[in-house]
């Protein structure tokens, strides 16, 4: 059904007989491709953590080797031709495919400590003809979930470089979905690298998918144990996994460890090898960050679990057929374990709790706090490897940032996330198909102005065709008179917003110095508005270097896991964001008149002043300190520019939600269990945000054209709270107070 129907009386299209992907191209023109311009050498490692490796330059550019769809399989990649070459050559090319055996051996006798149902994981090994058999179906079923799985072959030409340097490799990637580990296991498969064991926390209750998935190298959680904390409480299963890891890197083998973005969880494998590399069961291990980009992520693997059921399910939906996405696989360059924990720039140690950081600002105004570092401890709590002395503890703490920030800059941006972002964060009332296809063009070059690849290609037809096809469940369209222009607009229920909210996660990472800098200045803004400072719009505020660094840095600490490198500080991160900020061209650079007010924070009485100096002669004995030596201000100083409320709503959802967790702990029973406090965060959050949308919905009735408001989305976008609300709220109910300036209400 077309999305139309939802309200036929603002979105009804003019011709229902044409398909409006046609009506779509007839409006559009053909464009000349995107990336025969520019392609960003992505994935090179930590020039501070990591200079060594960065110096072997196992990655390079050039020769370009271009990119290879993985399902993509023909004669070619066979050493026959002919009529029945053509219908086998998948199954030859699988046959013909390298495989590194891996048997178990007498590996158990090796592992220590093996008692019980934790003795049939050390069992775990690759059979290389169950290895064929598998890739060959996952290239089948592959080709029919996705219309292309791209990699790239520079990237894969690095990691057999990395293989001649004679350590194990280790792969690491944000977990995403369920096939995740498969994606990344099909590839090396198909170069001819060795395929490593993965690590995938999954319950699988049946005995026959247990021994089937072993039998592939996939180590799969103890029987009995419904997630990895489950199982981690044993206190057999730790010490055995730790030496089950040695062993097999002991062998040669290689591993697939996959981190979680919100909580962190797989960072304990992390130390079980670099215990490793301590026990001098390896010399060294070989890192290497995979980035997974997709289209749309697969319906029915987006959690860690495995099944007869869930493998129906996913059946069913591939018969149903439908608009298939892409994928595009990035890994990254391969640097030293033993490298980036001997150098020292990879740290957490002395961490301080968020309310010590930011309370003595906001309640005492006191700054000296805040250039501290934040506390990120509960990324492996003590109940996690008990073994782990604490130097080891906090290394391993360090490594997984470090890595979860790599892998997730790795990634490409696709053609969804570019369209999701722009509807949602610049068009949330819908935008006329030109002015998309204008600001696609404009996003697109500050994407790759920033260093990141984006994971299609082709002409600017092509591009919003594809994108638009794999989201039209999520959008509504309309015909615009008298033209007949078509409209797109995201579809205001829950599950539509929470999709698109999904997709512009990684964008909001490639902006996040910008997005940072851009709810500084807001505030900054706001608090001038509310002295009685900004009563005229046109006044031309100037804002001093030191409060907007400040500002930076407090909301640089509210971020979650993985936006900033352990090895680069917190004020380091904010000095970046005041650069940044100038280089978009948001702030400019300006020289302080004497005649010019200038937007100054007084450190002992916490209020805004406005210093005049008429005469550079006269004296003043006022608590005003001198403005700083460098200040900045508005490009445009007449109207707030829209570059500025665009990246303000990146993050100003997740800033109001922060806000209204912390309101509500003061409503929270004591004591109260980690799982409860959330659940009960989660439902105020979700009553503020009804209230709000109502109160919204009523002021701008008759505001919109399209029934869309600007707090809908607010209410799926929680999920985010698990990371930075856990350490607040659980630990000590404080209140924040943080209420930046969003481009919804500006524009109102």
């Amino acid at each position: 059904m077309d999305p139309v129907s939802e309200n036929p009386s603002s979105f009804q299209p003019k011709c229902l007989g044409l398909s409006w992907g046609v009506k779509i191209k007839r409006k559009l023109k053909s464009a000349a491709p995107f990336l025969g311009r520019f392609r960003p050498l992505v994935g090179q490692c930590c020039h501070q953590c990591t200079p060594e490796s960065l110096g072997l330059k196992l990655l390079r550019n050039t020769p370009p080797l271009g990119f290879q769809n993985l399902t993509s399989v023909s004669e070619t990649h066979t050493g026959y031709r002919g009529w029945l070459v053509r219908r086998v050559c998948c199954l030859l090319f699988v046959w013909g495919c390298e495989v590194h055996p891996s048997p178990a051996g007498d590996r158990r006798h090796r592992v220590r400590d093996h008692l019980g149902r934790l003795l049939a994981l050390t069992q775990t090994f690759i059979s290389p003809y169950l290895l064929r058999l598998v890739s060959w179906m996952l290239l089948k079923v592959f080709s029919l979930m996705f219309c292309s799985v791209q990699v790239n072959r520079n990237q894969l030409a690095a990691l057999h470089r990395a293989t001649q340097l004679k350590s194990p490799l280790v792969y690491v990637c944000v977990r995403q979905s369920g096939i995740d580990h498969a994606l990344i296991c099909l590839t090396l498969f198909c170069h001819n690298l060795r395929v490593p064991y993965t690590i995938y926390p999954a319950h699988v209750r049946q005995s026959w998918l247990r021994s089937f998935l072993q039998r592939l190298g996939v180590v799969l959680l103890p029987e009995g144990s419904e997630s990895e904390r489950d199982a981690e409480m044993d206190s057999l299963y730790s010490p055995v996994m730790t030496s089950f890891t040695g062993e097999l890197l002991r062998e040669g083998a290689s591993l697939s460890v996959g981190i979680c973005g919100s909580r962190g969880h797989g960072g304990q494998w992390l130390a079980r090898v670099h215990q490793a590399i301590s026990d001098g069961l390896v010399p060294d291990v070989s890192i290497v960050p995979v980035g997974i980009s997709y289209d749309c992520l697969p319906r029915y693997f987006t959690r860690p679990q495995a099944g007869v059921m869930s493998a129906l399910r996913f059946a069913v939906s591939l018969l149903k057929g439908g608009h298939r996405g892409s994928v595009r696989i990035h890994f990254a360059q391969a640097f030293s374990l033993k490298e980036m924990c001997q150098s020292g720039k990879c740290r957490v140690d002395g961490g301080r709790p968020l309310q010590d950081l930011l309370l003595t600002a906001i309640l005492q105004d006191r700054m000296d706090s805040i250039f501290r570092q934040k506390d990120v401890s509960w990324l492996l709590p003590p109940a996690v490897m008990p073994e782990l002395c604490p130097a080891d503890r906090q290394q391993t703490i360090a490594l997984t940032l470090h890595l979860m920030y790599s892998s997730t800059t790795t990634m490409a941006v696709m053609s969804t996330s570019l369209v999701s972002c722009l509807l949602l964060h610049k068009h949330r009332k819908g935008v006329r198909v030109s002015v998309l296809c204008r600001d696609i063009c404009w996003l697109l070059e500050e994407v790759l102005f920033r260093n990141i690849d984006v994971g299609y290609g082709g002409s600017l037809v092509g591009l919003v065709l594809h994108a638009l096809s794999l989201l039209r469940p999520y959008l509504l369209l309309a015909a615009a008179p008298p033209t007949g222009e078509p409209i797109i607009a995201p579809r205001p229920d829950p599950d539509s917003l929470l999709i698109l909210s999904q997709h512009c996660d990684l964008l909001t990472h490639v902006f996040i110095h910008e997005a940072v800098g851009a709810c500084a200045v807001s505030a900054m803004l706001s608090e001038v508005v509310g002295c009685g400072g900004g009563g005229d719009p046109e006044f031309d505020v100037v804002l001093g270097q030191e409060e907007l660094t400040e500002k930076s840095l407090q909301l640089t600490h509210l971020l979650s896991p993985g936006f900033v490198p352990p090895c680069q500080t917190a004020h380091g991160f904010a000095l970046d964001v005041v650069d940044s900020m100038v280089r978009c061209g948001v702030l400019v650079m300006e020289e302080v008149q004497k005649d010019t007010p200038v937007c100054d924070f007084m450190k002992k009485q916490g209020v805004l002043s406005w210093a005049v100096s008429d005469n550079p002669d006269q004296s003043s004995d006022s608590d005003c300190e001198e403005p700083d030596a460098r200040s900045y201000k508005l490009s445009q100083p007449s109207q707030c520019p829209e570059l500025l409320f665009f990246l303000c709503s990146l993050l100003s959802v997740r800033l109001r939600a922060l806000c209204w967790a912390l309101e509500s702990l003061h409503y929270l029973p004591s004591p109260v269990t980690e799982r409860d406090c959330l659940s009960q965060l989660h439902t105020h959050l979700k009553n503020r945000a009804q209230l709000e949308k109502a109160h919204y919905g009523r002021r701008q009735k008759h505001a919109f054209h399209f029934p869309l408001t600007t707090m809908k989305r607010k209410d799926f976008q929680f999920e985010f709270t698990s990371s930075v609300l856990t350490e607040i709220c659980f630990k000590q109910r404080t209140s924040i107070l943080i209420d930046p300036i969003t481009s919804g209400q500006h524009r109102q």
